[in-house]
């Protein structure tokens, strides 16, 4: 009782947690439970990134767990099953409903499709729910089945098989309450949910692909995620805080990729004023549209009032509208150069004052940040960005960001001046996840420029190069489009930087895994070219295998998944997904290749990861709060 006489915190704090657990059984059964928790093998952690609006192959690897469920049910069934029928159960549990309506309208749902369905998945529900605490799978459980589910995945044979014969009779039970479409597809749910314990997205949901709208509605309902901001994400979410130059760039971006609907159709934005503005302005005909020229024009405008308030961003090279002789039709670049525009129409560049909107386009761009800031479907998703993500994370020994940490030609840390205070390497990337979520609570003009920065800023942890907008869109030669990059893509080659990286954000090997991770997206691996996703010696892993349909043929592939498990690493690449039609009346499944790495000496327990250092503590805390009650200090409640 003296001990927490001198320190009254603890004492605090024992008081609260009594509240809790109020007893001493109470205390110690949950030191048991924790403690039986920590020898379980460690949760099955996935890790994508740059799925960039490709609705349709996301949803896809979502719901075969990046193969896992295959895998699973090969190991299970064996030879049992034959490949087709393997097939069938796997397409049933990716995509029970429209399953089930493709077997009812071939006449093949008979009461044994649905019985031999039913106890093959209680089967594969029963495998995985053996790696979790039984507390754990009650929670997974969908609501309205839980009991019966329970039930289910805890019947063993005794010696008179009573309960085998109790099992059977629920399956006849929920056959004859014809309850079984709903059964088997909540037991799909448990199994996908019991598959894959945690994601991690790296960055990059929203463009290109047209369904980032549709990824973001699924992951509002996903059971366990974290999202590390990529530059595309930033820029949503900088418009969406009414930045007008990220605005310009949502819509340009989306015109591009011919992705209207994601603007009109899921978010409600409307594009009508902007077309007839650019039909009534810009002339037709030419290799660039009207609507895009018009786009251009606004977004030059709005990057160059933004460089000319930060000059700290050192981006005076993308002035360029300036830099225009419109009695030649060229362009005068920072080096010097002189380059033909595949376009002299520029009708409302004023050569005085190039940077000022029109009084028309200054209406346009009050039109549209209005609409942006008040697009209730769009700020669901902008707020779920901001409650689960962030620029980096560091879990179980790994540490994941979208793009790179700045830094020079000799592998220090590049400084940034921030508002008036330099930040280089953990700190520089603090000060960016602090802006952007000022930028979304106060929406000041300042933290608003950064939004833009963050998107596109050569010193930007989530870009890291030097995007060439203008010339893309207005030079032929394509020598003038090439993007200059941070040092960290380089240098990055090397283990030891990779350890000086990791060291600096505090980052630990696992007990039983020999190194640590660095975890990026942002730059597709050109496996077609020779390039590998894991490089320096495994230290860094680089999973953006493009997801986007325009990288294919630049990738090789369609997508990475990284897998983290208790028997240790592997790295997934997917090919092409078809289509969910392909998938539902062939069975055909995304094809994968496995890279395994970081094999485990032994299986990885939950005591190895972050949530063991947790509920270490929290035994801590309950053998203290034990000794308490025990020597009187505080008195147990009945």
């Amino acid at each position: 009782m003296v001990a927490f006489d001198r320190n009254p915190q603890d004492f605090k704090y024992l008081r609260l947690l009594s509240r809790q657990f109020p007893t001493e059984q109470s205390a110690f059964t949950e030191i048991i439970n924790l403690s039986a928790i920590l020898n379980l093998p460690k949760g099955t952690e996935h890790f994508m990134s740059d799925v960039h609006g490709e609705y349709e192959a996301f949803m896809h690897i979502l719901n075969n767990c990046s193969g896992v469920v295959r895998e699973h049910v090969d190991e299970i069934f064996g030879d049992t099953l034959s490949f087709d029928e393997k097939g069938e159960l796997c397409t049933l549990i990716y995509y029970p409903r429209e399953k089930i309506e493709l077997v009812r309208s071939q006449r093949e749902d008979s009461p044994t499709w649905y019985k031999t369905m039913l106890d093959q998945l209680i089967m594969v529900a029963r495998s995985l729910s053996s790696r979790y605490t039984r507390s754990k799978v009650r929670k997974a459980i969908p609501r309205d089945y839980a009991y019966i589910i329970d039930e289910l995945l805890h019947t063993h044979p005794d010696e008179n098989n009573y309960r085998v014969r109790y099992h059977e009779r629920i399956v006849e039970s929920i056959l004859e309450t014809a309850s079984a479409d709903d059964f088997i597809e909540s037991l799909a749910s448990l199994i996908k949910r019991l598959a894959v314990d945690h994601l991690h997205l790296v960055g990059d949901i929203f463009d290109r692909g047209g369904g980032a709208a549709k990824i973001m509605d699924r992951l509002l309902t996903y059971h366990s995620l974290d999202i590390q901001w990529g530059n595309h994400d930033l820029l949503w979410m900088g418009a969406a805080a009414g930045e007008p130059a990220c605005i310009a760039t949502v819509l340009r971006n989306n015109l591009r990729y011919d992705n209207y609907e994601i603007l009109e159709n899921d978010y409600g934005i409307s594009l009508r004023e902007l077309v007839a503005f650019a039909d009534a302005t810009y002339t037709a005909g030419e290799s660039i549209t009207p609507l895009i020229k018009a786009i251009n024009v606004l977004l030059f405008k709005l990057e160059g009032q933004i460089i000319q308030r930060h000059p700290e961003f050192d981006m005076t090279n993308r002035l360029l509208l300036d830099k225009i002789e419109h009695d030649t039709g060229t362009v005068t670049l920072a080096d010097g150069s002189v380059w033909s525009l595949t376009t002299n129409d520029f009708p409302t560049v004023d050569p005085a004052d190039p940077y000022t909107l029109t009084p028309q386009e200054q209406h346009i761009i009050d039109k549209l940040v209005s609409e942006f800031v008040t697009a209730d479907h769009l700020h669901r998703h902008i707020d779920f960005l901001y409650s689960h993500g962030s620029m980096y994370k560091v879990a179980n020994g790994n540490l994941l960001f979208h793009g790179c940490v700045p830094l020079n030609e000799d592998g220090t840390f590049s400084s940034m001046n921030c508002l008036g205070t330099w930040h280089a390497g953990r700190d520089y990337l603090d000060f960016c996840d602090h802006i952007a979520r000022r930028a979304w609570r106060v929406g000041d003009r300042d933290a608003l420029d950064w939004m833009w920065y963050l998107w596109i800023g050569f010193n930007s942890p989530a870009s890291g190069r030097l995007v060439r907008t203008f010339e893309r869109a207005y030079i032929a030669d394509k020598s003038t489009w090439v993007e200059p990059m941070d040092p960290y893509f380089t240098l990055t080659k090397s283990p030891s930087v990779c350890d000086d990286i990791m060291r600096e954000f505090g980052v630990a090997p696992m007990a039983c895994s020999p190194t640590g991770h660095i975890i990026n997206g942002h730059t597709p691996v050109k496996t077609t070219k020779g390039e590998q996703p894991i490089r320096a010696e495994g230290k860094l892993l680089v999973i953006d295998g493009g997801f986007c349909r325009a990288y294919h043929p630049k990738t090789g592939i369609a997508g990475y998944t990284l897998i983290s498990s208790s028997r240790g690493c592997r790295l997934k690449s997917h090919r092409a997904f078809t289509t969910v039609a392909e998938a539902l009346t062939r069975n055909v499944d995304i094809e994968s290749e496995t890279n395994r790495f970081d094999q485990a000496d032994r299986r990885r327990m939950v005591s190895d990861t972050d949530t063991g250092a947790k509920i270490r503590s929290q035994i801590q805390d309950l053998r203290q709060l034990l000794d308490a009650y025990r020597n009187g200090a505080i008195e147990e409640r009945a």
